[in-house]
């Protein structure tokens, strides 16, 4: 992995040559569709490309250097990613995606700004839903793209398994999320924690770290037994990056990580977080804070009367504790895991970057 400096660099150009390739298809078809190439490029740029370098990462624990078909792979991750946060933000009526407005929300402003008839609520909802559904079709492009110029063919067909394997799973865990948004009064509360951890596992543990690291190792031609560690290594890591995401859903710094403070809050998630605050509360505390989530017109008090709450239970602690605990299963097989020296310090060092992240 002596060229993992470069592995961004190289993702950013990929894309960018994808979705220039890919302009002349589109506007073939009719110059009314320039928004689709122009909201591509947006939620395409930038960003820390999390899952393409897990991806690489994988890829790297059986080889040296990275070919260009592995950053075809690597790259499709990313624009499945895309995909999947302009579907997401339609879900839970996000406004904006970091710091500026969401896919539904600029195609919402194109219907104003060209006079057109209907409501732009209706015109960006449907128009960012087929922004989505064809940068899934692109990253799908695009992954098929990366696996055809693999000389190992048996190796391509193990990481397409883990490719498709990705996307139900996320795709579960997306519908569990919605569920959980809904369902809370008539669930035991006894069982909230169990369900909340479930959509944690379904909707990103599995998709942000542990399927890219083993979709990039399958890719490379690793054993059943490497896949193994890997996955091992990547659901705990998988858990601690979106335990660390609820956490900075209610606590992070908007400056930082792009979103209004308490969005998790208004937004009504039911997560980990919430479910270890309420095991803590007495009835009549539970049925305030369940008025209270989902409620969009939360003001800065309330929202800080929820974090206090939160707080004061000792959920923050646990979580934490939780956090540190999944981090320190993750380090203990990177250890006894055997890869090379480079694979090693490179998932040691993720494993930091999930604990510490602050967006």
């Amino acid at each position: 992995m002596r060229d993992q400096d470069t592995w961004v660099e190289r993702v950013n150009a990929r894309i960018e040559h994808f979705i220039t390739d890919r302009e002349s298809i589109v506007l073939e078809v009719s110059p009314d569709l320039k928004p689709f190439i122009e909201f591509s490029r947006l939620f395409l740029s930038g960003g820390k490309r999390f899952r393409a370098r897990c991806a690489l990462l994988g890829y790297g624990t059986q080889h040296d250097q990275t070919p260009e078909n592995v950053i075809d792979v690597a790259s499709a991750l990313e624009i499945f990613h895309a995909a999947a946060l302009v579907h997401d933000d339609i879900m839970d009526k996000s406004d904006t995606r970091r710091g500026a407005p969401s896919a539904h929300r600029r195609f919402e402003s194109l219907h104003k700004q060209s006079g057109w008839a209907g409501t732009g609520d209706d015109f960006g909802t449907s128009s960012a839903l087929l922004l989505g559904d064809l940068l899934l079709a692109f990253s799908d492009e695009l992954f098929s793209q990366g696996l055809s110029a693999s000389t190992n063919i048996s190796a391509a067909q193990a990481s397409r398994r883990e490719f498709d394997r990705m996307r139900i799973d996320v795709t579960a865990g997306q519908y569990l999320d919605i569920v959980e948004e809904r369902a809370w009064p008539v669930v035991d509360k006894l069982d909230a924690l169990t369900r909340a951890q479930r959509v944690v596992i379904y909707k990103s543990a599995k998709y942000s770290i542990e399927a890219p690291l083993v979709i990039g190792a399958a890719l490379g031609g690793a054993s059943i037994q490497q896949l193994t560690s890997l996955r091992e290594i990547g659901l705990p890591l998988g858990i601690a990056f979106q335990l660390r995401d609820d956490l900075l859903g209610v606590f992070g710094d908007p400056a930082v990580t792009g979103k209004p403070a308490g969005d998790d809050l208004r937004e009504g998630k039911r997560t980990v977080l919430i479910a270890l605050a309420q095991q803590e509360l007495p009835a009549t505390a539970i049925r305030l804070m369940d008025e209270l989530l989902g409620d969009e017109s939360l003001d800065d008090n309330q929202i800080a009367t929820l974090q206090a709450t939160l707080t004061n239970t000792g959920a923050v602690d646990k979580l934490e504790a939780i956090i540190d605990e999944q981090v320190a299963l993750a380090r203990s097989v990177i250890a006894q895991a055997g890869f090379n020296q480079d694979a090693t310090t490179g998932l040691l060092n993720l494993a930091e970057l999930v604990s510490q992240r602050s967006a």
